[in-house]
């Protein structure tokens, strides 16, 4: 079950208020809490804040703060996206809004107004919140001064893009739709959705629309003469008083605001005689133009009645007033209950309330994105603290990476090298290692210990005191012997050493867990809209078909541990029964083998990388397939196909590996790249962190 819904638009003023009233009505029957949260606002709380957030809040009751609800304002956006920060961006949005997935069952999302500039990196953006956030879409386009093909394109295109983009969308809600063109949109929308999508068609709603005189008094600004306690009232249409009284009092209609200057006092006076007449109907307010107001006798008389409606100097004239009064956008206002309760009960009429929570009932995320997964890394990693060595203290990024590590608190950490060279390189770089532990191997108090411990492990393959003592030296042996003992839970290694280097040790006394023979590797790529599994890519050069099954499972095992539901490809140079050849038949044995040993994995092969990843190659090389175009975990036939294809795939596509995470072995040991960056240390230690509490 999904656990929130994003609601976006493309275009300002649209209505989407009225859908998160309505949905959140809707929600609120069934759901204990419901959260909200907008990752961009407008404008700073302290400027302004969002009326909608104060209305929900408010109307609801939701027991939130304000500063909770958002992530940025607009303008701290825009700074981030021109300093191309987008990372940042996307990783505070999501820690805002996981922390209040926990807190509450269902998290109602809402996209930016487009009330300013840069409208395709806002549209592209929302998209991205959405993506990350693993929310379905409902989109809401406003049909108001549109044509009804102009409705249908613009609702189209819109889910289009969010669907090209791998976003679910549940919904799409045609809002202020012209009565004449209502039945024409809904047709329309029922022909060209698959069935997939919920349509949904609002009418236009005046009462909806018009401002309230609070609204009125904001826009046109000038001195409030009198009716403050009446400002909450809506007004239901504007006319310019510019007649004689009789022909004035027959325009008057329902809750009218006029326009006249501030020297028509004939006007002013007859039409706050004819709001307390039950001869005429009510009226909303006045607002006096031109910079004059009435003379003192006519002020005392106003101030003498008991009612008296908002009245509104300003200095402007008549027709600039006029345009400002029907230029105003209204909001639905935390004091205007009768605007809410018009468009809670709009979107209970115009919206299948019972098809769309059926559809957020079944609803299930499809895959993680890339700065979802490295979100959930760091969070599962906090949730048991361990203690990670990293043998190569003398390399400036792997510093780096240990200053950030500390800086985020969920690791501790231990450096191998001399302290004087280590504080000293530290200082060149300006960075903390406050709370960092440095060890030099040789004047280390287990230094013994752990050389008799290697003796002990090693004696029957040659190996005496003496020799385990050299070899104890090498911070490799060390920072293995360490996780060996219990006095570190993992290590990173492979910065400066090959991965022969890092491993070996690991190999000789660490050991496979059992029921494996090999140890094997994978990469988790974190390619733009997905995190794929890819294995081996730098252990086995060349595994027989017992191997490879074995690897497989192990990659499948490592995707579940790390939040990746595994759907397992075999790759070869062919697919299904079409290829022939010892290699082919190497990787339809392993295939066989995985079946046999592991009936609960999904598991396809030999199958090609196109028709494994492509959904379209795959429906045709192999429509019957659950994992042909979906795959998650692909198993490279050797070394050199998986480490050309891994490192062809980051490069051609910009995308984050993550690796080499090896698997197999009783503790944690993880190499790095020698070519690696202070992300990927940051990230192999994270990952080794969270193999330790496995």
């Amino acid at each position: 079950m999904s656990k929130s819904i994003f609601i976006a638009t493309t275009e300002p003023y649209s209505g989407k208020s009225v859908v998160a009233l309505g949905l959140m009505n809707m929600l609120l029957g069934k759901a204990r809490t419901i959260g909200f949260f907008k990752p961009i606002i407008n404008h700073a709380p302290q400027e302004k804040k969002d009326i909608h957030i104060e209305t929900l809040i408010s109307h609801f009751g939701l027991p939130m703060q304000y500063e909770d609800t958002y992530a940025f304002t607009r303008e701290q956006t825009m700074q981030l996206a021109e300093a191309e920060n987008t990372d940042e961006l996307i990783d505070t949005i999501i820690r805002k809004y996981k922390e209040l997935e926990e807190n509450y069952d269902f998290i109602i999302v809402e996209g930016s107004d487009f009330v300013g500039g840069g409208v395709a990196f806002e549209f592209n953006a929302n998209v991205s919140f959405a993506k990350n956030l693993g929310s379905p879409v409902l989109i809401v386009v406003s049909g108001e001064g549109k044509t009804t093909a102009q409705i249908i394109n613009a609702i189209i295109t819109t889910m289009h893009n969010f669907q090209a983009q791998e976003v679910q969308v549940l919904s799409v809600v045609a809002n202020k739709v012209a009565a004449d063109q209502v039945d024409d949109v809904r047709e329309l929308l029922r022909t060209q959705l698959d069935g997939k999508v919920i349509p949904a068609v609002i009418p236009m709603d005046k009462s909806l629309k018009n401002p309230s005189m609070k609204e009125v008094h904001a826009a046109v600004g000038g001195r409030l003469l009198f009716g403050e306690n009446l400002l909450s009232t809506q007004v239901g249409n504007t006319i310019v008083g510019a007649m004689q009284v009789p022909n004035f009092l027959r325009r008057l209609q329902e809750n009218t605001l006029v326009v006249t200057p501030g020297d028509r006092s004939d006007l002013l006076i007859s039409g706050l005689q004819a709001n307390i007449s039950s001869s005429y109907p009510k009226v909303a307010g006045f607002v006096l133009t031109g910079g004059l107001v009435p003379e003192e006798p006519v002020l005392q008389l106003i101030q003498g009645l008991q009612t008296v409606v908002p009245v509104i100097a300003v200095e402007t004239g008549t027709f600039q007033t006029s345009n400002q009064v029907g230029s105003i956008q209204s909001r639905i206002a935390p004091e205007n209950t009768r605007k809410i309760e018009l468009a809670i009960a709009a979107f209970g009429k115009y919206v299948d309330v019972d098809a769309l929570d059926e559809r957020l009932i079944t609803f299930q995320p499809e895959g993680i994105t890339p700065r979802m997964f490295q979100y959930q890394l760091v969070q599962r990693a906090k949730k048991h603290r361990k203690h990670i060595v990293l043998p190569e203290g003398n390399d400036d990024r792997i510093l780096r990476a240990a200053a950030q590590l500390i800086t985020q608190n969920f690791v501790d950490l231990t450096l191998l090298g001399d302290p004087a060279e280590v504080a000293a390189a530290a200082g060149r770089l300006g960075v903390s290692l406050n709370g960092v532990q440095v060890i030099d191997p040789v004047r280390s108090e287990h230094f013994r210990d752990y050389a008799e411990t290697l003796y002990e492990l090693r004696k029957t393959k040659n190996v005496n005191l003496e020799m385990a003592r050299d070899l104890m030296t090498d911070v490799s042996y060390f920072g293995t012997m360490m996780v060996y003992k219990g006095h570190a839970d993992g290590m990173v290694s492979g910065a400066v050493h090959t991965t022969q280097h890092t491993i070996r040790p690991a190999l000789q006394f660490v050991k496979t867990r059992p029921g494996f023979s090999v140890v094997s590797s994978v990469f988790f790529m974190c390619l733009p809209d997905r995190v794929s599994v890819f294995g081996d890519c730098a252990v086995n050069p060349n595994p027989n078909a017992e191997q490879l099954a074995e690897i497989a499972i192990s990659s499948a095992e490592t995707s579940m541990a790390f939040g990746i539901e595994p759907r397992i490809a075999m790759l070869s140079y062919s697919s299904g029964s079409s290829g022939q050849g010892e290699e082919v038949e190497k990787v339809r044995k392993a295939t066989q083998i995985v079946k046999e040993r592991r009936p609960d994995l999904m598991v396809e092969g030999p199958i090609q990388y196109d028709a494994a990843v492509d959904p379209t190659v795959g429906r045709q090389k192999m429509p019957d397939s659950a994992v042909a175009g979906q795959a998650s975990v692909l198993i490279f036939p050797d070394l050199n196909t998986g480490n050309n294809t891994y490192k062809a795939v980051q490069r051609e596509t910009g995308a984050l590996a993550i690796g080499p995470v090896l698997q197999g072995l009783n503790k944690p040991v993880n190499d790095l790249s020698r070519g690696c960056t202070v992300a990927d240390i940051f990230n192999t230690v994270v990952i080794t962190a969270i193999q330790s509490q496995l």
